[in-house]
């Protein structure tokens, strides 16, 4: 049975940050089960959103229509709405995804809605610089990494500038590859290496 990725999507939406994640979710090459896994944009309302990138999306569903239990994970992407506090519903609804024990992944902008929310308290994660998630009330200072991407928990963290690690650790947290097959795919995407495509084509073979 095909399970849902929640996306979500508001105005000024980081394209680039989730590209990664969201094209290979969508993509059934090299994974476990393809088509186990459906992407669906999730919006605070029914409108159109556009992104920073200058792409109008219109939600599959609306935030209050979102329950955990139909969902295989939240992805939150950065956006400059983080900044202003409007995506704090959107922060709420990872602390009920949280709680029910569905994962969560969050990459720039939003690390500092979860950490208005308290979810980085108490959990090992990473952001954009220490000093970004602090501004926003972390108080969880002790348990930032500066590594590119973080799971603790059910929680996926990373930096803005690091979208191929942060769709790794998604990758990982959904099983949707074999352990061999997302080394490959690290290795091409994040490091460049042409031998993981061949590999990954052995794979496929």
């Amino acid at each position: 049975m095909t399970q849902h990725v929640h996306l979500a999507v508001y105005d000024t939406l980081a394209d680039w940050e989730v590209g990664y994640a969201t094209a290979h979710i969508g993509n059934g090459d090299w994974q476990r089960e393809p088509g186990r896994y459906e992407i669906r944009t999730v919006g605070a309302g029914p409108e159109p959103v556009r992104t920073m990138g200058g792409m109008t999306i219109t939600p599959d569903l609306t935030l209050d229509e979102l329950n955990a239990e139909d969902s295989a994970m939240l992805i939150l992407p950065g956006a400059g709405t983080w900044l202003t506090g409007d995506n704090a519903d959107f922060a709420k609804k990872a602390r009920r995804f949280l709680d029910a024990g569905v994962p969560v992944a969050a990459i720039c902008g939003a690390t500092g809605g979860l950490a208005a929310e308290g979810l980085l308290d108490d959990r090992r994660h990473t952001s954009n610089a220490p000093e970004f998630v602090q501004a926003f009330g972390s108080k969880g200072a002790d348990l930032y990494c500066d590594v590119p991407a973080v799971t603790d928990r059910g929680l996926i963290t990373a930096s803005g500038t690091k979208p191929v690690d942060f769709a790794r650790e998604v990758f990982a947290a959904l099983d949707l590859y074999t352990p061999e097959v997302l080394a490959s795919w690290y290795k091409l995407y994040g490091l460049g290496d042409p031998a993981g495509y061949f590999e990954l084509m052995g794979e496929a073979a």
